[in-house]
């Protein structure tokens, strides 16, 4: 199959994600940049190390050996379980690992490919296995990466969207109940908020029937957090509902006091990741 540097993801609701491929190059400045900050942290215990030799020089040397080896297979596991995928050379070169059909990282997954690394490495450190697996897979994968199906993307940078264009010139029903409005800011998580704000986004992206069967379960879903009157959401499609809804969170009226809950504006671009 042909070579590819970009992952087309289609889910059920007809939204089409698209996930550009990480290269060998940029994994590799990843990769040497968690190798120096095991190196960092190897070089601090091995300080508290030589201590220890004046207690017990066996016991010393014993963890000289395994503390190394627990490092290069802990460091990449617990960061990329932690931070979903990424580890802290990852994050600088703007990387993140995740499942090769776009489905939820599992942990195994992150263990097998961070078990394998050490076959990837060889011959020893030089990453020659990896190195020519990235090169030769359709997707860049490295060979801990096709034994746990996943492989690793691309973050672009993604300006903050400007939700004047969104959301400016519409009438909102929701503005005439303040103390709802609150509320409803209170309520919500930021989390929920931006999965509102990013079926807005991408609504033209949406097939018709899946565009009205979408908005219609997220505006149920927000409808039992904080129920309005009639009057303020009667005769109004649940798009209409949703992007009011989008409106009061993200842009409260000034005179509207601000709660620990409430998403910032800049949840927008968080929305889009």
């Amino acid at each position: 199959m042909p070579r590819t540097n970009t992952l087309f993801i289609r889910t059920p609701e007809g939204v089409i994600f698209s996930q550009l491929l990480a290269g060998p190059v940029t994994r590799c400045l990843a990769w040497l940049i968690d190798l120096f900050c095991i190196f960092a942290i190897v070089m601090v215990l091995g300080v508290l190390l030589t201590l220890l030799q004046w207690v017990s020089f066996g016991v010393a040397r014993a963890l000289g050996i395994l503390v190394p080896f627990v490092l290069m297979t802990g460091y990449g596991i617990a960061l990329e379980w932690y931070w979903r995928g990424q580890t802290f050379g990852k994050r600088v070169m703007r990387l993140r690992v995740m499942d090769a059909e776009g489905l939820r990282l599992k942990f195994s997954q992150v263990v097998v490919r961070n078990l394998l690394r050490f076959v990837d490495m060889l011959p020893t450190v030089f990453y020659l296995v990896g190195g020519v697996s990235c090169l030769l897979s359709r997707r860049s994968q490295r060979l801990g990466d096709l034994v746990a199906n996943t492989i690793v993307v691309r973050i672009p940078k993604i300006s903050e969207p400007n939700l004047d264009q969104v959301l400016a010139g519409k009438f909102n029903s929701l503005r005439e109940h303040p103390h709802l409005e609150a509320r409803l800011r209170q309520r919500v998580s930021a989390a929920e908020a931006s999965v509102a704000l990013q079926a807005l986004l991408r609504r033209d992206t949406l097939d018709p029937p899946a565009r009205v069967e979408l908005f219609g379960e997220i505006a149920d879903y927000f409808r039992a957090k904080v129920q309005f009157p009639p009057e303020a959401t009667g005769g109004i499609t649940d798009e209409q509902y949703v992007r009011n809804l989008v409106d009061s969170l993200y842009r409260p009226s000034r005179s509207a006091p601000r709660t620990g809950m409430d998403p910032a504006p800049a949840e927008a671009e968080a929305a889009l990741r």
